[in-house]
C-alpha cells in the first residue's frame, strides 16, 4: 500500500474515532458502533484498492512475461541501478542488461517496486531488444503509477531469448 494509501486508512480511523466521540455525545440517533463500523468499511476499501492496483499491475507483468515463450533465466545479466522519480512523479529504476551470450537476445526485466518496509507496491516489465553479445546495454523501468515516500526496486525476473 503506498504511503498515500496508509495516510487515507489512519485519516479515515481518525474520522472514526472523532466520529465515535460526537456521536456518543449526541442525541440525533447515530450509534457509536455505526460510525466505527462505517469507518472500518471505508478503511478496508483503501486497503483494497491498494492491493487491487497491487495485483493488476502483477497480473500484467505475467502476462507480459508469458509472451516470452521458452525464455532462459538471465536473473545474473541484470545489474540493478538508481532508483528515482521522472517527471510525471512515478518512480524509476535503472538497469543495465548485459548478454552473456554469443548473438544477440531480448529480455524481458520485471521490476517490483517495494515501500522501506518491503512492501510491494508495484511491478512492471520492460523488455529490451536486440541485446549484443558482451556489450551493456541500458534500460529504465517506470512505475505504472506515483508511489510515494522511500521506493526502492529488485529485479524480480529477468528472462531472455
Amino acid at each position: 500500500m503506498t504511503g498515500r494509501g496508509v495516510r487515507g486508512v489512519r485519516a479515515v480511523l481518525l474520522a472514526a474515532a472523532v466520529a465515535s466521540a460526537a456521536a456518543g455525545c449526541s442525541d440525533d440517533g447515530n450509534s457509536p458502533s455505526g460510525a466505527v463500523s462505517k469507518a472500518a468499511s471505508a478503511a478496508s476499501s483503501v486497503a483494497s484498492r491498494g492491493s487491487d492496483v497491487v495485483a493488476s499491475a502483477t497480473a500484467a507483468a505475467q502476462d507480459k512475461l508469458n509472451e516470452f515463450k521458452d525464455g532462459a533465466d538471465a536473473k545474473g545479466d541484470i545489474e540493478l541501478g538508481t532508483v528515482g522519480k521522472d517527471g510525471d512523479g512515478r518512480s524509476t529504476a535503472e538497469f543495465t542488461v548485459t548478454n552473456g551470450t554469443d548473438s544477440a537476445k531480448s529480455y524481458a526485466v520485471q521490476i517490483n517496486f517495494h515501500d522501506k518496509g518491503g512492501n510491494l507496491l508495484d511491478t512492471t516489465v520492460v523488455t529490451v531488444d536486440d541485446a549484443r553479445p558482451a556489450t551493456p546495454k541500458d534500460a529504465t523501468a517506470r512505475s505504472n503509477r506515483k508511489l510515494d515516500g522511500d521506493v526502492t526496486a529488485e529485479v524480480a525476473t529477468a528472462l531472455r531469448h
